[in-house]
């Protein structure tokens, strides 16, 4: 495993503006390429709004949704049709992710975005599957989701990359030699994340604790008290934002100062608003970082404050997650694909979305031959707990 790669924030800016692409400027409702009555592509948004999850959900699913607004139509083998998101919620649950996915398919969708977690997104795979409908994750990250089938694809990085990305920052720029890893039990985005990253902190010849709590669990002092008692460095919870708040808020009562390190799931400002105020050092990797994009961010800002719903679900302000910015990407690429298989047929959007390419706001997106985007960097961002806002590190990836 070489070195980590790090970027100058100048350096990173200007990459992100010249590989970012440029929003769509909005349909105009009233031209020729108005969609006739009844001219109608669906396009599945299988997402948690509600559960461990439903955060994070629901600013993915706001993504789309912005999306939608600024091109609401598609033109395919030369007829336009106004595209429809259908919406299901998958609670977050594996349990109900069938029923979720069910109540997609009936709805008639072509392609299928979704889901924020990997362990949803697993368990839905045969069904989309036995169903004929191409699924495309947004950020489920665990290698799994693509494995072993031809039928779904995603736009995000994978786990063993983000992974390798945090065991190389802990120990090359936070200086760890011990770290306490602590995930919930059972929940595979987690425990894969804790897999692949001490694999590669064990390489790079730092100890290793693990830990992990079961489902339901508030009380965090326990595991917190071993991470100190056992001489830890940097904490390292890759979590869901419900689980994160409170390990935040438990953290700083005890008057933990070592960093706090995660994965993409905390890069939210459900996050920055328990941090707000408190002596804490946390550090994420996840998919953009703001600034990256002026134009999209501005549009995107604009659309949230106008409607108290999308704000509200936004967490209470304008700040842009990046799994906004990756359900953005998701829905162009989802039109890309309709355009490329000429049908509004799931067969043949699904035969076509292998040699889809399209340059988004998180950069430019193509699928390997598993399916999976051929992504190579992540970016890394610390709470400005003064100014309640996520400040830009450095832009990484391995070799």
């Amino acid at each position: 495993m070489k070195k980590i790669l790090a970027l100058l924030l100048a350096g990173c800016m200007a990459f992100a503006l010249a590989a970012c692409g440029t929003p769509a400027e909005p349909a105009d409702d009233g031209g020729e390429d108005t969609a006739a009555a009844g001219d109608t592509v669906v396009i599945g948004v299988y997402e948690p709004l509600s559960g461990d999850n439903g955060a994070g959900g629901k600013q993915e699913v706001l993504g789309m949704q912005y999306a939608n607004s600024v091109a609401p139509t598609v033109e395919i083998d030369g007829k336009t049709y106004n595209v429809k998101l259908e919406i299901a919620d998958n609670e977050s649950s594996n349990d109900k992710a069938v029923s979720a996915a069910n109540t997609l398919i009936s709805k008639g969708p072509s392609i299928i975005l979704g889901s924020y977690g990997s362990g949803v997104s697993i368990a839905a795979s045969d069904t989309f599957e036995q169903n004929g409908i191409p699924a495309m994750g947004v950020t489920c990250t665990n290698p799994q989701v693509t494995e072993g089938n031809s039928h779904y694809f995603r736009i995000c990085f994978l786990d063993p990359f983000q992974g390798t990305v945090l065991a190389n920052f802990a120990k090359d720029e936070l200086g760890a030699n011990t770290v306490y890893c602590l995930g919930q039990l059972g929940n595979d985005y987690d425990q894969g994340l804790l897999k692949y990253f001490q694999q590669a902190a064990e390489e790079k010849g730092m100890t290793v604790i693990t830990d992990s709590f079961p489902e339901g669990t508030s009380d965090f002092n326990s595991y917190l008290t071993t991470a100190k008692n056992k001489g830890a460095e940097v904490i390292f919870a890759p979590t869901s934002i419900s689980y994160a708040q409170l390990i935040v808020e438990q953290a700083s009562a005890q008057g933990i100062t070592m960093p706090l390190l995660a994965s993409d799931t905390w890069d939210s400002n459900v996050i920055l608003s328990a941090a707000q105020g408190k002596d804490l050092s946390i550090y994420v990797t996840t998919f953009y970082a703001e600034g990256g994009n002026p134009e999209f961010e501005q549009g995107f800002k604009e659309w949230i404050n106008a409607d108290s719903t999308n704000l509200s679900n936004n967490g209470g302000d304008d700040t842009i997650a990046a799994v906004s910015v990756m359900g953005y990407d998701a829905y162009f690429v989802a039109l890309e694909a309709l355009k490329a298989a000429g049908s509004t047929d799931p067969g043949a959007v699904m035969e076509a979305l292998p040699g889809v390419t399209y340059s988004g706001v998180s950069g430019d997106i193509s699928f390997n031959e598993i399916g999976d985007a051929n992504r190579t960097t992540a970016f890394v961002k610390t709470a400005n707990v003064s100014e309640n806002v996520w400040d830009f590190v450095a832009v990484q990836g391995v070799e």
